[in-house]
């Protein structure tokens, strides 16, 4: 099964994203206090890095205009003048502009015509101020080494820990998500898709819905490749997921465990002799809030006749899932490996939230997409 999901995946990626013929972008604007410098426009290879496709020679006025070729997904260009930078995103036959002064065009310009180029300006500012923040600690003497050290970690895990949720969470597809999850500090990323199991989460949400809107695209490819490897990295057990045959007749799932919230493992298997809605979600999406206290009336209607939810949250966050979590009177687990996790693709889920049906016998009976009111299906099988 996994073979097949693979080159499923495979042939997917190979898709070519074909270029729109006749479709051109524009990055103008105006860079005063830059008299006689050379204003680049480069593109942000994949491959290669940064690749000058255009450049002016600024006059006293500064005024600029670059255009080029858009493709069938977004793509990161920047301008620069020295070490001046200004980071952008471009996925349309939009007009950006972009306004600044060379003295301090890299954390001072505005940006118009492009609401994820703001949001990277934003992430620009936030990494800014974390760096000096950075440099403050490393200054400050009073501390001692290992105190300076835990200060910059806390400054670290905070700066990260607000950038998943105020600016990738829910926004996986957006290129100012993708931008945030590469942004480097003092060399290196500050999200580490290699070794850090939280942080290869989000890359694998972020590969998710790239791979749902570009599936042709070189970003796709990378991101794809990036969270897998991440993925086998940081993978610290391997799942009891039993195959074979004999073993699926006998219980008609594919079973599997998960730690709840006070951590004890809950398993799928262990809920033989109810009707299970086996629900996939994460409790963080917009609009959780209200199909929860639709699954509360469903809960709290049938329980008392059989009816059990098991539920497996891909939240990247296991406080913010916790804290949601807490009140809730049905099972409710944690899958810290999000959509990298092989009960995933096994279960093949498309999106969140996903639920299926299991029988009193263990059987899986039902999917999502292929069942008609949820309550009429409970109702027959209890």
């Amino acid at each position: 099964m996994k073979k097949r999901i693979a080159l499923a995946a495979l042939a997917l990626l190979t898709l070519v994203a074909c270029k729109q013929e006749g479709g051109k972008f524009h990055i103008v604007g105006q860079i005063t206090e830059a008299d006689d410098t050379t204003l680049y426009l480069e593109h942000m290879t994949v491959d290669h890095g940064p690749v000058a496709i255009d450049s002016v020679k600024l006059d006293a006025e500064g005024r600029f205009d670059f255009a080029g070729d858009t493709i069938g997904n977004p793509e990161f260009y920047r301008l620069r003048i020295g070490e001046q930078i200004v980071n952008l995103s471009v996925d349309s036959t939009e007009t950006i502009t972009v306004r600044a002064s060379l003295p301090k065009m890299a954390v001072g310009y505005t940006v118009e015509g492009s609401g994820s180029c703001d949001t990277i300006r934003m992430l620009t500012l936030k990494l800014d101020t974390l760096t000096r923040a950075i440099r403050r600690t490393v200054d400050d003497r009073t501390r001692t080494l290992e105190e300076r050290d835990a200060a910059i970690q806390a400054l670290i895990a905070d700066y990260k820990t607000d950038v998943k949720i105020n600016f990738v969470q829910n926004f996986y597809h957006l290129p100012s998500s993708y931008y945030a999850l590469f942004q480097v500090l003092a060399g290196r990323l500050l999200f580490d898709p290699v070794a850090d199991a939280k942080d290869v989460t989000w890359f694998t949400a972020i590969a998710n819905a790239w791979l749902e809107r570009y599936p042709g695209s070189l970003r796709t490819q990378n991101l794809c490749n990036i969270a897998m490897q991440g993925h086998k990295n940081t993978r610290q057990r391997g799942l009891s997921i039993n195959l074979d045959d004999e073993k699926v007749q006998e219980t008609g799932i594919i079973d599997m465990g998960f730690p709840d919230i006070s951590g004890q493992e809950r398993r799928l298997s262990e809920l033989k002799g109810s009707v299970v809605m086996l629900d996939f979600t994460a409790l963080s999406l917009k609009g959780s809030q209200e199909r929860t206290i639709a699954l509360r009336e469903l809960y709290n209607k049938y329980h008392a006749q059989g009816l059990e939810i098991y539920q497996v949250s891909l939240d990247p966050d296991e406080h913010q899932w916790k804290t949601l979590a807490h009140n809730l009177p049905w099972i409710t687990v944690w899958n810290r490996e999000g959509m990298a996790n092989d009960i995933v693709q096994i279960y093949n889920l498309q999106q969140v939230p996903t639920w299926f049906l299991i029988d009193r016998g263990n059987n899986l009976v039902g999917r999502m997409e292929l069942m008609g009111d949820v309550e009429q299906e409970i109702k027959k099988l209890l």
